[in-house]
């Protein structure tokens, strides 16, 4: 296992467009006892309710999306450039309700704050869960999402999560 050490907020620099949208992370939920991960790239990050917050969307057909449910906390790690994007759309792709997705993909929890997250990582967000908003088709104002994005009615719900801590390697 990796040693991560608190990395202050107000000293992250880098490019949310570019760290979610395109590099993409891992949103890992539940307990030790059983835990779940799958790869975002549709999410954000910024300041709500007076507080740090990531923002991410998981679909209702998600096994980790149980997880989410249940718990109060989620993480969410970032890979270094070269980390393999075959893992990350591998994760993002099987579900962990039908195999080991971990032992699978060759990487491991650890857990922080009681949180799990992915040890391969080199930053991570541990997150307290501040809401949960379902997207509904009569919430879309621009006609055009609902048939290039829920053909088949499968919705996001976004999760609101105030960034307890941020965490580096």
């Amino acid at each position: 296992m990796h040693t991560f050490q608190p990395y202050p907020l107000e000293l992250l620099e880098f490019n949310p467009f570019t760290l979610i949208g395109k590099n993409w992370a891992a949103l890992s939920a539940g307990t030790g006892q059983k835990a779940n991960v799958m790869t975002v790239s549709w999410g954000g990050m910024g300041v709500l309710w007076g507080k740090n917050v990531c923002y991410v969307f998981v679909r209702d057909s998600r096994y980790t999306k149980q997880f989410i449910d249940s718990c109060e906390t989620f993480s969410l790690t970032f890979f270094p450039k070269e980390f393999s994007r075959s893992t990350l759309m591998y994760l993002g792709t099987v579900s962990g309700s039908r195999e080991d997705k971990l032992k699978m993909a060759h990487i491991h929890f650890n857990y922080l704050d009681q949180t799990p997250f992915i040890d391969e990582g080199n930053l991570i967000f541990t997150c307290r869960k501040l809401s949960a908003a379902k997207l509904t088709p009569d919430s879309f104002l621009d006609p055009e999402i609902e048939p290039a994005h829920y053909k088949k009615g499968d919705f996001h719900t976004m999760y609101a999560g105030e960034i307890i801590q941020a965490y580096a390697r």
